[in-house]
């Protein structure tokens, strides 16, 4: 069920839709003041519009507090929380340092996005129908049951470019996303959006963030940033519920990505070597 089916103002539904709620689930497991931040509104306002979508979406719907969520129709306590995580499969990125921050590597059962500069090593992380394909998406996951990794590359082309309904384009990412999520979550597959960068405007100067807009930021689970630091490539990781915000650098080699000590140690072995040769010619001459 739509939150356009909501008896609230049109001025709440449409800020609802801007800000990425398209369904009444979607808003089962958000707080009152996480609502209203998103909104602009006051907790208040966000409080009421929680209750109707609660008695919309049933008896089993409750606004969630510390104690249990609603996952569908069955509560989930915390403990049931924990021990999800704590069992949750992982997927490695071939980079031990970028594994490291992940918690072990790219979550399943979650959505991830990962954006960056042209030529950061998006595509090596990874790879006109892309609504149609995601659609596709469930039918063809559950014929092939060893498919435990989906990546969408990038998720950003078909909507940067001559898409001037912004409402239309709200719309039809926000319910991408949900389709993911319920997929990352029905089938315990690892999702990775990979995602553009832009300019925006902010503090008196133009600094780069990631295509889409605030309210797409809202449609993950977690957010890594790709940038360059010097020549060296850095992974940072911008938002999670349930990771610290920590940084890594990686590599791109013929072989994908892979840890940058490892090219480190391999110079200095490299230099190693040359001494220990330049040494014996030294020694052979004298």
């Amino acid at each position: 069920m739509e939150v356009s089916s909501l008896p609230i103002s049109a001025s709440h539904r449409a800020k609802l839709i801007s800000a990425g709620y398209i369904s009444i689930s979607s808003l089962s497991s958000i707080s009152p003041a996480h609502l209203a931040r998103d909104l602009g509104i006051s907790e208040n306002e966000a409080t009421g519009i929680l209750k109707v979508a609660s008695q919309r979406g049933g008896p089993e719907r409750t606004i969630p507090s510390h104690h249990s969520i609603v996952d569908g129709l069955r509560a989930q306590t915390a403990w049931d929380m924990l021990h999800e995580e704590e069992s949750c499969r992982r997927i490695t990125t071939s980079c031990a340092d970028l594994d490291d921050i992940l918690g072990g590597g790219i979550s399943c059962k979650e959505v991830t996005e990962i954006g960056g500069v042209p030529g950061i090593g998006k595509t090596q992380l990874g790879y006109t129908e892309q609504i149609a394909v995601i659609n596709y998406l469930e039918k063809f996951i559950s014929e092939h049951k060893d498919i435990k990794v989906v990546i969408v590359d990038s998720i950003t082309f078909h909507f940067r470019q001559d898409f001037d309904d912004m409402a239309l384009r709200t719309r039809l990412l926000g319910g991408m996303a949900l389709k993911l999520m319920k997929l990352a979550k029905k089938f315990t597959l690892a999702v990775i959006l990979l995602n553009q960068v832009t300019t925006k405007y902010s503090g008196g100067s133009f600094q780069l963030t990631l295509a889409l807009g605030d309210s797409w930021s809202h449609a993950c689970t977690n957010r890594i940033i790709l940038y360059w630091n010097g020549n060296g490539r850095y992974a940072h990781i911008d938002k999670s519920p349930s990771i610290r915000s920590a940084s890594a650098p990686y590599a791109v080699t013929g072989r994908g990505i892979r840890n940058l000590a490892s090219n480190c140690k391999r110079v200095k072995l490299i230099l190693r070597a040359r001494l220990a040769h330049d040494e014996h010619i030294c020694r052979s001459l004298i």
